[in-house]
This record gives structure tokens, C-alpha cells and sequence, in this order.
């Protein structure tokens, strides 16, 4: 029997799928080997934040023996992950787009850019103005006589959490545009759901952030004006015209 498949076959879409995960699997493997040597340097950059408003004398601990070797190292394979995204991202997108019109090809290739972006902003905006603000709010409202030390499995774990959610946040107005173009909803109809809007943006801000109004207020309202903008955005991405999706179809 012929193992050989043709490409349009589902054996052959199969085979081309496993073959683009492997490549995604293989670049994050080399960008973590490539930043294994400098783990302690990615953690330490990444504890920055913290420990420029601990207290005098104070530090960061490590409650698990194995603690101080295994958490540099998770780290370092979570950024392996986030840097090998624009190539994961290419990957999904040569296998999807044979399947897609010209002008969904067009309208798509900016939305992967921009998301892309968009959650590379969102971790930056956690690391360069929320984390400052938050530990220096948490480091200044210790009682008297408590000492402020950290574990870093639980400072690494707590960081991952926010940047997840922020920089998922911040691909609300992708997620606007894609609703809007493939007719999910209207802009006007999102526009009369403002106030509901905001006040989920509130609810969201507290269901993924710790539990404290400063960090659920710094997560929510870039969640609100993030809904701002990709609603200003949406109008130039109406809904595919049904008399051109069949001329499409009637060509291919």
C-alpha cells in the first residue's frame, strides 16, 4: 500500500499539520536552549519590580529545596514560548490560509500582526506599569513588625498570572474586529452595550487579577479603552457583502 497522500486528502492535511506543529515545537526548543545559559538573568530581570521597593535588608527566599533551580528555568521556557509566537503564528497561518478567500487572506494577515503586538504591549504594560505600582502599594501597607520575603515559585507563578491577563486583555479590539467583519454583532450594537461593557470590565479585571481594587482598576481600564478602540477601528471592517462571498465561491 502507497503511504503517499495527496495534499487536498485528509490524510494529507493530517500530515501537514503534524509536520507544522513539529516546527512549532522545534523553534521553541532552540530559542530555550539558546536562553538556558542566561536563565538566572531572565529571572532576576524579571524580579526587578519587586525588588526595587522591598525593604532594607530584605529579599526574595526560596521555600522549596528545589525552588531556585527549577523556577529560572520555568521561566525561561515560558519565554521561549512567547518569543517563538510570531513563527507559531506563521506556521497556523500557511496552514490556513490555502482554505481562504482573497480578501479574508488580506483581513487577516494585519489581525495576526496586530494581536501579536497587542499581547507582546500587554506584558510590557504589566511590567513596566502595573508591577511597580502594585508592589510598591503591597510592600507599603505591611504591618509593623512583618518582613517582607517573597518566594519566588509564588512571585514567579503570581507575574504569569498577570501577564496572561493582560496580554490577553489587550487583544480586545482584534477580537472587536474579527466579531464586526464576520457579522457575530454590529458596531452600533456594541456601541448601545458601552455601560455593560465596562462594568464587565470591572468583573474581569477582579476575576483575573489578585484580590485588590488598585490591580483590578489597572487591568479594567485598558480593558475599557482597548473596547474604545477597537470599536473606533471596527468601521473599517464591515461584514463580507453575501453577493461577493458567492462570487467567490462561483470562481474557485
Amino acid at each position: 500500500m502507497s503511504l503517499n497522500a495527496s495534499p487536498d486528502s485528509l490524510l494529507g492535511h493530517l500530515i501537514e499539520l503534524r509536520n507544522r506543529l513539529l516546527r512549532c515545537v522545534i523553534a521553541v526548543i532552540i530559542v530555550f536552549a539558546a536562553l538556558a545559559s542566561f536563565a538566572q538573568e531572565l529571572y532576576h530581570l524579571l524580579a526587578k519590580p519587586l525588588m526595587a521597593v522591598l525593604p532594607e535588608n530584605s529579599s526574595m527566599i526560596a521555600t522549596d529545596v528545589a525552588a531556585p533551580f527549577f523556577a529560572p528555568f520555568k521561566l525561561t521556557f515560558i519565554v521561549a514560548i512567547c518569543l517563538a509566537i510570531p513563527y507559531v503564528l506563521y506556521q497556523v497561518w500557511q496552514f490556513v490560509a490555502p482554505a481562504l478567500y482573497k480578501r479574508e487572506k488580506r483581513l487577516m494577515a494585519p489581525l495576526v500582526i496586530s494581536s501579536t503586538l497587542l499581547f507582546y504591549s500587554g506584558i510590557a504594560f504589566a511590567y513596566f506599569v502595573v508591577f511597580p505600582i502594585i508592589f510598591g502599594f503591597f510592600t507599603s501597607v505591611a504591618p509593623e513588625g512583618v518582613t517582607v520575603a517573597t518566594d519566588i515559585s509564588n512571585y514567579l507563578d503570581f507575574v504569569l498570572k498577570l501577564f496572561f491577563a493582560f496580554g490577553l486583555s489587550f487583544e480586545i479590539p482584534v477580537a472587536i474586529l474579527l466579531m464586526v467583519w464576520t457579522g457575530v454583532t454590529t458596531r452600533d450594537a456594541l456601541a448601545e452595550k458601552r455601560p455593560y461593557i465596562v462594568v464587565g470590565a470591572f468583573i474581569l479585571g477582579m476575576l483575573l487579577t489578585p484580590p485588590d481594587v488598585l490591580s483590578q482598576t489597572l487591568l479594567a481600564v485598558p480593558m475599557w479603552l482597548l473596547f474604545e478602540l477597537g470599536l473606533m477601528l471596527s468601521r473599517f471592517y464591515q461584514p463580507r457583502p453575501a453577493e461577493e462571498t458567492e462570487e467567490q465561491e462561483e470562481q474557485l
